[in-house]
């Protein structure tokens, strides 16, 4: 819980998530009693700051995404809480309210669907999808509601006349480009890209990122980026989270994660960043973990990742390790931080 004090004692903290579960029940037999549970979300504890982005990164099905669909109250989370901060300063715990409560906070907090094209109902055109959070929300029609879709389009980069069009009759980063306008329509402060990019081809994922980054300046926007392309990440990031199996294990700045990783799935996940540079690219210096990624519904005692870690010792079996802080904001999640040397993602030439 360090970091928790340390987070709120800083007033331009937007969101501060302590100790959130979401476990999923497995029914088994005809009556369907619960004979388990899936720890998709196992003790996460964070917080971010007005006008930063946080990035939430780790395998595919570390919990990631079932994090931010926690935040957004998509999921009704097991425990924990998630405290948001009002403009007026007074904080409220989203995960204790009811789904009429949540009402005004959902103008608050928009989200980014990962595949730009199931994200859009191929029967409505752009004015009503881009218009319909307007209309329900604002009681804008007519001309009104036009004018107003117009200046969203043009700001993520599209044509005014694209409104009268559907979602076919766009290509990846247009459509990705309509779902981003969709979210800023009802000026939120707090946005969650999950995978936001993650769809769409090199060249276009740039022109995303820029997007966002220059909407994030023009909006004071919030972002909390989920991701597993680490090269994404390090460009957009402010801080970076590195979840495993459930549980955050690592949260630093983004140029001290990636220069000084104190976790060895940081570690490894790092190794795997793609280099630009083919003399850096040379076989064998990636690290190769063995064995699986731990189940989330039986997971092993002690750390999480000592089946597959390289410097496990007896007590990672035994002992779980907190998320501690390290110095400078350097959380962590392992007993043998302060005794290793890992190394980092290779500078950019």
């Amino acid at each position: 819980m360090a970091e928790t004090t340390q987070a709120t004692n800083h007033n331009n903290v937007l969101l501060e998530v302590n100790d959130l579960k979401m476990h999923f029940p497995i029914r088994k037999g005809f009556v369907r009693h619960v004979v388990g549970h899936i720890r998709a979300v196992d003790g996460v504890t964070f917080a971010i700051k007005s006008g930063e982005t946080l990035s939430l990164v780790g395998e595919s099905g570390c919990g990631k995404t079932t994090t931010g669909r926690c935040i957004l109250r998509a999921y009704d989370p097991t425990t924990g809480q998630i405290l948001y901060r009002r403009p007026d300063g007074e904080v409220v715990d989203l995960a204790a309210l009811d789904r009429n409560a949540l009402k005004p906070y959902r103008r608050e907090i928009r989200t980014i669907f990962q595949d730009p094209y199931s994200s859009l109902n191929p029967r409505m055109n752009v004015l009503d999808i881009v218009g319909e959070p307007l209309r329900v929300n604002e009681g804008l029609t007519g001309r009104a509601l036009e004018d107003r879709v117009a200046v969203l389009l043009r700001q993520c980069g599209l044509r005014a006349e694209y409104m009268h069009r559907y979602p076919h009759a766009f290509s990846g980063g247009e459509r990705q480009r309509i779902g981003i306008a969709r979210a800023l329509a009802l000026n939120p402060r707090l946005v969650v890209c999950d995978e936001g990019v993650s769809a769409l081809d090199v060249s276009v994922r740039a022109q995303i990122l820029n997007l966002l980054q220059d909407l994030q300046e023009q909006y004071k926007l919030t972002y909390l980026f989920i991701a597993h392309d680490l090269s994404v990440v390090e460009y957009i990031s402010d801080r970076v989270a590195v979840m495993y199996v459930g549980k955050l294990v690592e949260l630093a700045e983004t140029e001290e994660l990636y220069v000084n990783p104190k976790h060895p799935y940081t570690e490894a996940l790092l190794s795997a960043v793609p280099k630009p540079d083919p003399r850096l690219s040379s076989r064998g210096q990636g690290i190769i973990l063995e064995g699986d990624v731990a189940d989330p519904s039986h997971p092993p005692s002690g750390c999480y990742f000592h089946p597959r870690c390289r410097y496990t010792q007896e007590r990672c079996s035994q002992e779980t390790p907190a998320l501690r802080d390290t110095g400078a904001g350097h959380f962590v999640a392992c007993h043998y931080a302060e005794q290793l040397t890992l190394r980092g993602a290779v500078a950019r030439i």
